[in-house]
Order: structure tokens, then sequence, then C-alpha cells
């Protein structure tokens, strides 16, 4: 029988593919949604029945097609899923919802939007935008809760049926806490799970009850795990939905130990509770501070805090080129931490240029 960790690294080798065709509760074919961004609520998706998974991209397969039409200063990511959506990649989609974490993000649903208003033999569907804001202002999470159920409506029109929002946020909920309590694993000195493992743990392509039956697998299986020694690395900036730049830094002998994106370690581990849709919305409007919605002096706390947290030895910040904005606050981070501080900018995407990563941690011979 397969270790759960192989299961799920088995799973996150499927990411940027649609779950396996499934009928629905009628019997008909279950209705698949691709989504970007990691403001999307996906209680909501899993609420409605749908397969729902988010788009990755390829650094391997380039980003021509994107960039027709989003230009090459979008980031790369943004360009190179939109590129795969025109070729067909994630294969027949009903629906694609977008979430607007960031510049890059809202600029794809700008383009998607257009693309099948002016070009209808595209073969793309239609596009949704979650707009959701992080202003701590009351009329934003007024805002945010309209929008939320905007999104809870069009799903229910979408699918014909009701949401079964409580049984969708209890499973995500659990998934949260499990989610957490692989984190520790490596947390643990040494660590039990690289950072490279830890990715596909969290990013395993499953509906939520088989995620969460191989998590509680996983944490039975926990004392199995090999231990990996080595320099403990917190990596901040840019989004990572390959592991590439994983792979590279820890073949530096390193191993990343937590994280501040959104394809990492649980990016709000508060539960969302009871309160349907106002809760939702609460949970949503407060997620953390990324560079894209939070002040410098917020995402220098944050990080601190996390560094503690997981006993991190040294703190690389990973920024993209065409995702700036992270670069923008390290100096704050690095005034914040009491541990050696590298700055990797303008990075090709799926790439780590690590000359000054090694500056600091020469590698092994």
């Amino acid at each position: 029988m397969r270790t759960a960790l192989a299961a799920l690294e088995e799973a996150y080798a499927r990411r940027g593919a649609p779950p396996a065709a499934s009928k629905g509760r009628t019997g008909g074919r279950t209705a698949v949604v691709g989504y970007v961004g990691a403001d999307m609520p996906v209680e909501l998706l899993t609420a409605a029945g749908v397969g729902a998974f988010r788009l990755t991209g390829d650094p391997g397969s380039g980003s021509a097609l994107g960039d027709r039409y989003l230009g090459r200063g979008v980031d790369p990511v943004a360009r190179s899923v939109l590129a795969r959506l025109l070729a067909g990649s994630f294969g027949e989609l009903d629906r694609i919802v977008v979430s607007r974490d960031c510049e890059a993000s809202l600029r794809l649903f700008y383009a998607l939007r257009e693309l099948c208003r002016v070009e209808p033999g595209s073969g793309l569907p239609e596009a949704y935008l979650v707009d959701i804001l992080h202003l701590p202002h009351r009329t934003t999470a007024r805002y945010n809760r309209r929008r939320i159920g905007e999104f809870a409506a069009r799903l229910e029109a979408w699918t014909g049926r009701p949401l079964d929002l409580a049984g969708a946020v209890a499973a995500h909920d659990v998934r949260r806490r499990l989610l957490a309590a692989a984190a520790e694993l490596r947390r643990a000195v040494p660590a039990r799970l690289t950072g490279r493992q830890f990715l596909a743990v969290a990013n395993a392509v499953l509906p939520v009850d088989e995620h969460v039956a191989l998590l509680e697998r996983l944490l039975v299986e926990a004392d199995q795990l090999p231990e990996h020694a080595g320099r403990r690395v917190f990596l901040s900036g840019s989004d990572h939905d390959t592991p590439h730049v994983y792979e590279a830094i820890e073949s530096e002998g390193l191993v990343i130990v937590g994280e501040d994106h959104s394809f990492g370690g649980p990016f709000v581990n508060e539960p969302v509770g009871a309160g349907g849709l106002d809760a939702l919305a609460e949970r949503y409007h407060h997620g953390g501070p990324t560079a894209h919605r939070g002040t410098a002096g917020e995402r220098a706390a944050r990080a601190a805090a996390a560094v503690r947290h997981c006993g991190a030895e040294l703190f690389v910040a990973y920024c993209r080129a065409g995702d700036e904005a992270p670069a923008w606050d390290f100096p704050a981070q690095r005034a914040a931490l009491d541990i050696p501080a590298v700055l990797l900018e303008h990075q090709d995407y799926g790439r780590a240029d690590l000359a000054a990563l090694r500056k600091e941690h020469p590698c092994p011979t």
C-alpha cells in the first residue's frame, strides 16, 4: 500500500489538471470550474458540488499566446495560465473564476472577458470575477459581503441547486486544521517534510474529503517519515505554483520550513466556523497581509513572527520578474528579523539565480 505522502505527491503531479470526471447528484456530468488567485472562497465551490481546481502556469511551455493579449509586463504566471487556457491544456472547463488578489489576476480576468466577447470561437468559457478587498473599513466589509453573496447566487444559478454551505465550510475547516498539523512536521527539528514535499501535501489536486483522508493518514504515518537535516529557510515573496524554485533552493543543502505565499502553509489558520456567508466574507476580508494588500510594517511583523515560529535560520525573499511588489518590503523585513536575510530579485519564472544565496550559504561540497 502506498504511503499517504506518495499518494499526495502523485496528486500534486496533476496540478493544473481537472479532477477526474465524476457524476453529479442527478447522475449527469459534474461541472468543472478552474479558478485563479489566493482570494478565492473555495468553500463556495465545494458547496456548489462542482469539480474545482486552481489553474497554474508551466515555466517550461512558454507563454507566447498569453503574451499576445497581456503583454510581457504582467507577472509571467498570469501570462502562462492564459497561454495554457488558449491551448486547451486544462481540458473542458465549464467556468473560470478569478479572484482579485493582485493586479496580474485582474488583468487576466479582463483579458478572458474580452476574448470571450470579441472572439467567441476561442473556446474559452465564461469568466467571473470575485472582487474581495482588504481595507480595514466597515464599508469594505459590506462590499465584500455583497460580492460573496453574489458569487453564491451565481453558483446556484450555474448548478441549478442550493449550496451546501455548512457542510463545505466544515470540511474546509477540517482540512485547514490538518494542514496546520502537517506544517508542524517540517517545523520539527530535524524536519520530517521538506518544503518541496509540503507543497505537494498542501496542493494535491483532490476533492476535499479525499484530501482530508490522506492528510489524516499522513499524520498517523509521521513517525515513519525520514528526517531532513540542513539549514532552515523561511521563503518569502512571490507565489510558487510549481515546485521548481523549492527544488533549486533545497538542492543547496537547505530545508524550507515555512513560507508566506498562497500555495504554501495555511494562509489563514483560523476556521470559518458557523455564520454562513457573513463569516465567510469576514474570513476573506481579513486574509494575510501580502505585499499586494498589506503595509510594509504589517508584512515585516508577520514575517518575523513566522520565522520565530518555524525556527528558521535564513530568510530568503524571492521576487519574480513582473511581480515586483514583494521586493519593496524587503528592507522592512530585514530590519525586523534577527537572522540573515537574502533578496533574490528579478527572477525568471520557475527559476532561481542563487548567486546571492550562495554568498550567504555556500553549497556544501
